[in-house]
């Protein structure tokens, strides 16, 4: 787990970790800074000190395959073939939250998703 918003494209041409520009890179940023922008702890960009001592990422959003390299991802899928856009929200460094910690995170993300809903 990570806490960071991620956007297309997931993977490119030459399978290593570099920025793969979507023709609607700005579109994608805008969606993930909405995201984040209302998460604390996620626009710091740097969630997972303990876990990942270098990770960083600029007001808590990443371009997939700078992030890392996954070819064939749903994401990158659903937006060539469907023109769906979409993002992957990574909500926390804990991939399997315990039950008592779940209303932690909805007050961390509730205006999060409030806000990403009105990209609509």
């Amino acid at each position: 787990g990570s806490l960071v918003v991620n956007y297309p494209f997931d993977d490119d041409e030459q399978g290593i970790a570099i920025y793969s520009k979507s023709p609607d890179d700005a579109v994608f940023q805008q969606l993930a800074l909405s995201y984040s922008k209302e998460n604390t702890k996620m626009y710091q960009g740097s969630p997972c000190k303990d876990m990942y001592p270098t990770e960083y990422f600029p007001h808590g959003i990443t371009n997939g395959a700078q992030w890392y390299n996954v070819p064939g991802g749903m994401q990158d899928w659903n937006y060539l073939h469907t023109n769906c856009f979409e993002v992957t929200i990574e909500l926390g460094c804990v991939k399997y939250p315990k039950a008592e910690e779940l209303p932690k995170y909805w007050e961390q993300n509730h205006r999060s998703l409030l806000q990403f809903m009105k990209q609509v």
